[in-house]
């Protein structure tokens, strides 16, 4: 039953990641996730020096609110002060991430916190918390039920606003010239990564959100050229790394996260490897960009 547990809430953070990593992809901002993982750690630290308490709500309340806000300074140092995207992300996230290492180390009397449980969750143990209780009955670890929430979430706000993301992600001047509000459909999408990355990185750690967020649908954009295709190739990919990331670390007693990364990047590895085959043969060619469809 540990079993279960673990490999589901693998899957759920690997769906919900993939779906958003493949806009993250498509508009080159496939850092951003990592950008958000570091930038969380002052809005945490503030919200528990204010409550004094590790309850999720308010941890997840402050979190939010910095993940928020260094998209916001991504977004300003991008657009109007014209930096390229890549020293946007690494001004933003490493200002912010100082800020939370400096928070913790003046109020560490306080805050009984530390940035490696901040940042590196722990999948094996999430079976092992608290549970959700109806009546008598056990649903399983609150944990689980959050990121299922989460990915009901996305999943609910990709499709209502499908058409919207898909032509702001591809053609930011045709957008507009529809009238469309790219900068706030920008910050829509960033609202899902933050959410996203600050409810799955307690539980699978900072770096397996990011290889999820990034490697399964960096994978697919290897071997097709319609969006909706590598939306579900990358989830395919995600889930499948999910289940045989968990038993090879079972086989070789390893880190669970550090297994299903290493199968993410294996994957892409081989279907690169693969593809460039082909290619040589003649039998593929890869386009330079994906069309909106």
């Amino acid at each position: 039953m540990l079993d279960f547990w673990t490999i589901l809430t693998a899957i759920l953070v690997a769906t919900s990641s993939a779906i958003l990593g493949s806009f993250l992809i498509m508009r080159k901002m496939a850092m951003v996730g990592d950008a958000i993982s570091h930038a969380v750690l002052p809005g945490i630290v503030i919200a528990y020096w204010l409550t004094q308490s590790r309850a999720s709500f308010p941890i997840l309340i402050g979190a939010a609110a910095s993940g928020l806000l260094v998209t916001a300074f991504i977004q300003f140092f991008n657009k109007k002060v014209k930096l390229q995207q890549d020293a946007s992300i690494g001004i933003s996230y490493t200002f912010l991430f100082s800020i939370g290492i400096i928070l913790i180390s003046v109020f560490s009397n306080d805050v009984d916190l530390d940035q490696d449980c901040v940042l590196h969750g722990d999948i094996a143990q999430v079976s092992q918390g608290a549970e959700l209780i109806v009546g008598q009955l056990s649903l399983g670890p609150n944990q689980v039920w959050i990121l299922a929430a989460n990915l009901v979430l996305v999943v609910l706000a990709v499709v209502l606003a499908y058409h919207k993301l898909i032509i702001t992600t591809f053609d930011e001047s045709f957008a507009a010239a529809l009238g469309l509000n790219v900068v706030l459909w920008q910050y829509y999408l960033m609202a899902g990564v933050s959410i996203t990355t600050v409810v799955s990185f307690q539980s699978v750690g900072a770096v397996l959100v990011i290889a999820f967020l990034v490697g399964p649908p960096a994978t697919a954009y290897l071997i097709t050229t319609r969006f909706r295709d590598l939306l579900m190739y990358a989830i395919i990919f995600g889930t499948s790394a999910s289940v045989f990331g968990y038993y090879f670390a079972v086989w070789i007693d390893g880190s669970i996260a550090g297994a299903i990364a290493a199968v993410i990047g294996l994957q892409f590895a081989v279907v690169f490897a693969i593809v460039r085959f082909k290619k040589r043969a003649g039998e593929v060619t890869t386009p330079e960009k994906l069309p909106i469809s």
